[in-house]
């Protein structure tokens, strides 16, 4: 099953709004054959899987992270059908997929055609996997990832806005792969105008995401780079302004949203906007506003948060006013890991909103 998760993880940025799935074939205590999905609309794991066995799998055991589709009306055939054909005796499941269609339909249909299975090997680590897929699927709403560098003293610029850069080459470069593994990346209108930000993956392998620009006053420039190089991935610029500049209109595709009591946009009504043009995964990177109003609605599902040895003194803080009062109820992360980027730490965890939090 390990192996499995090892093999999923190969698709990477490229199965979205598929989730990440990989499978292997024993027969005798030995591999007989292994795939995974690489790319949405193509082949998933099991076929692969068992097209590797070239006509063997008969009395095999699959192993899959994720329950067997079962369902029609879609770019490749049920997987179940396939498993059934091949000859295979055993499958062994980590986790059902919560997609309406199949949610343990999957395994009936095996179970009905005579097929051993066996479920939850695993279930922790393959639902960790496919995180962003569980959530979309299940709310029709994307994974919000909130990415975060900043100094020792809680600066992500200096009193005159520069931030270039605040962490080193190697925390870079891993910021340029997490977008490879993302469906869009979105910053702030003033983040562009201070930045002027490609939002691109650069060397990474893979491709660009899908570049949002947060902008209530519609006032993004067209000669920013993330408007003017995006033959390198398509801009969006989400508005509650109607005044849009013809020009900006003849280059990027311009979201109309509902407007906030304080004239900003409505982040939850681009959150469901996103879901329904199938973006699956969204990387928020700045700024300090972006930020802040992303917490204080708790929207966010996971942050990287890099942490580099340097202290500005007076300089743009991460984060405004969050609203909270004590300690107890700050925003907590959970399931934490930590990273190092030679003198860069970056820390991974996942907000813990439980009813305690205490955001205005």
């Amino acid at each position: 099953m390990k192996l499995t998760i090892n093999l999923a993880k190969k698709g990477m940025g490229k199965t979205s709004p598929n989730p990440l799935v990989g499978a292997v074939v024993v027969k005798n205590d030995r591999i007989i054959g292994k795939g995974y999905h690489k790319r949405f609309g193509e082949p998933h794991a099991e076929t692969n899987a068992l097209r590797a066995c070239k006509d063997q799998a008969r009395n095999a055991t699959l192993y899959v992270n994720l329950e067997p589709c079962c369902h029609y009306g879609k770019k490749t055939p049920p997987c179940t059908d396939t498993i059934k054909k091949s000859g295979i005796k055993k499958v062994v499941c980590a986790t059902l997929d919560p997609n309406p269609q199949v949610n343990g339909n999957g395994i009936k249909t095996l179970r009905e055609g005579g097929i051993e299975v066996d479920l939850g090997i695993l279930e922790e680590e393959a639902k960790k996997l496919n995180e962003i897929y569980l959530k979309f699927i299940t709310t029709g709403l994307p994974f919000v990832i909130l990415k975060i560098a900043q100094t020792l003293d809680g600066k992500i610029a200096t009193k005159l806005g520069d931030s270039k850069w605040i962490t080193q080459d190697d925390s870079r470069r891993f910021v340029h792969s997490l977008r490879s593994c993302v469906d869009a990346v979105l910053v702030g209108a003033n983040t562009v105008r201070r930045d002027d930000p490609e939002l691109t993956i650069h060397d990474a392998r893979g491709e660009n995401p899908i570049r949002i620009i947060l902008d209530s006053a519609g006032k993004t420039s067209n000669r920013s780079k993330v408007i003017k190089e995006n033959k390198n991935g398509k801009t969006i610029i989400a508005t509650n302004n109607e005044k849009i500049k013809e020009k900006l209109k003849e280059k990027v595709e311009i979201w109309k949203l509902k407007k906030r009591k304080d004239g900003k946009v409505d982040l939850a009504d681009l959150l469901r906007k996103a879901g329904e043009n199938q973006i699956s995964s969204l990387l928020v990177e700045g700024g300090a506003k972006v930020f802040t109003s992303f917490l204080k609605e708790k929207l966010v599902d996971k942050i990287y948060y890099f942490l580099s040895p340097k202290i500005l003194g007076k300089g743009l803080d991460s984060f405004g006013d969050l609203g909270i009062k004590k300690i107890p109820n700050s925003i907590t992360l959970r399931d934490c890991e930590i990273k190092k980027f030679k003198n860069d730490l970056l820390i991974i965890g996942y907000p813990n909103w439980s009813s305690d939090t205490c955001v205005a």
